[in-house]
């Protein structure tokens, strides 16, 4: 088990022995599945996952052989048709969740607005869709948008992440809350504010986009009523890999999808002129699911095979803590965004800077590469499977080196590009 930054122990003055910690990574052997760019520190894994090396072979094979020589047949001597629930299984060990109860379909905002009609429609009574200030902005979106085309005097209400607790009242629909702050890396106790929901007779929706594949997530455990969660980010899938979504088993009889497509249909194929809904959460699929994204997304899944997540997590917060450390101490202008305690956040470290977007501009020419979010902070994700204590030593001495010669402030590094 790795230790964090405090006790790693094993030099002279105290800091902590990179090379041991590197050595001891029960996780050290995953690195090898990706495929890294030399020259690059990635740090990004939280918006963007590394290429696994598995894909592209495994994508060549699906297009020249499944696609090219089977043709329409695929769909059963490959097993098309049933990607969709095989990769939700496997994304459903990643988030603590029994088979059958997760899918991979659609995007996680279109994930969304399927599963907030869903509970909204279990609790026909009340009104007040609740949410906080750190939820992604999508969600929030989705929810307006719901809201006004029901027209049923739904209300959103947005709260401070720390007051949502206290907000869980009678009124009280749905709590909607991501799990992991995407700017912030602040963490929600998933369980306390399920059974604090469900006492007061309302339900839950999580957001896993930045917590599924980097820590420890038990929806059923935790009691959870429904989740969304990408591909894309810690789950390595690809850009745009399709997303995922949980219902928990007990509301599978009853939820009503709010989008009626056909492959939610218990009989795609009869081609019936009515809707009769799938058994199970293959009700909330839609159209046809895209073939060669899945293909990747289950490709890439296999690097979790045999990772216990709290191996993963403990090396998550060995990263992080390591890093943080070592920014306060060299980079002084840098203020902390992110929770100090490593238990209350998720797999990543912000800080704010007044130019920050410039100062990410000039780690990423130096191949140190994270992201910047409005208004000023600069985010920095750990992603256990690929990424070692000596990667964060040396990203480490690059933001030093910016930090301390101002080589941020140069013209090109303050031009803003479409994406940030």
């Amino acid at each position: 088990m790795l230790t964090g930054h405090g006790a790693a122990g094993g030099a002279s003055n105290g800091a902590p022995d990179i090379a041991a910690l590197d050595r001891n990574d029960p996780l050290k052997d995953k690195r090898a599945l990706f495929s890294i760019p030399d020259g690059v520190l990635y740090l990004d894994g939280n918006s963007l996952g590394v290429l696994p090396r598995a894909v592209p072979a495994r994508l060549a094979e699906a297009v020249t052989k499944e696609w090219g020589e089977s043709l329409i047949r695929a769909w059963n001597e490959h097993g098309w048709i049933d990607l969709p629930q095989r990769v939700g299984d496997r994304i459903a060990r990643i988030v603590g969740a029994a088979p059958g109860q997760v899918t991979a379909c659609d995007s996680t905002s279109v994930n969304v607005f399927k599963v907030l009609a869903a509970a909204l429609a279990l609790r026909p009574d009340r009104k007040v869709i609740l949410s906080d200030s750190g939820n992604f902005p999508t969600d929030l979106y989705m929810a307006q948008g719901l809201r006004d085309l029901l027209g049923q005097g739904h209300e959103l209400k947005i709260v401070a992440p720390e007051e949502v607790e206290a907000a869980i009242g009678e009124d009280v629909a749905v709590v909607m809350l991501t799990q992991v702050d995407y700017r912030t890396g602040r963490l929600h106790d998933m369980a306390a504010i399920t059974a604090l929901a469900h006492a007061a007779g309302a339900l839950t929706i999580w957001d896993l986009a930045h917590s599924a594949g980097a820590l420890p997530v038990e929806l059923d455990a935790a009691g959870a009523d429904f989740a969304v969660g990408c591909g894309y980010k810690y789950l390595n899938g690809g850009p745009g890999a399709p997303a995922f979504l949980y219902v928990a088993q007990r509301h599978l009889d009853h939820v009503a999808p709010p989008l009626t497509g056909w492959m939610g249909h218990a009989a795609p194929f009869a081609f019936d002129l009515d809707y009769r809904a799938d058994t199970g959460v293959g009700r909330m699929r839609v159209g046809t699911p895209p073939i060669l994204s899945l293909v990747a997304l289950e490709a890439a899944l296999a690097a979790f095979d045999g990772v216990d997540m709290g191996v993963l997590r403990a090396k998550s917060i060995s990263l992080s803590e390591l890093f943080r450390a070592e920014v306060e101490r060299r980079c002084p202008d840098l203020e902390l965004a992110s929770p100090r305690d490593p238990q209350a956040r998720g797999s990543q470290v912000s800080f704010r800077f007044e130019h920050g977007y410039a100062l990410m501009q000039a780690l990423i020419a130096r191949g140190v590469i994270g992201d910047f979010r409005a208004p000023d902070v600069v985010r920095f994700g750990f992603t256990p499977l690929y990424l070692s204590h000596a990667d964060v030593m040396a990203a480490c001495d690059i933001l030093q080196e910016i930090m301390a010669t101002r080589a941020w402030d140069r013209p090109e590094f303050h031009k803003r590009a479409k994406v940030t």
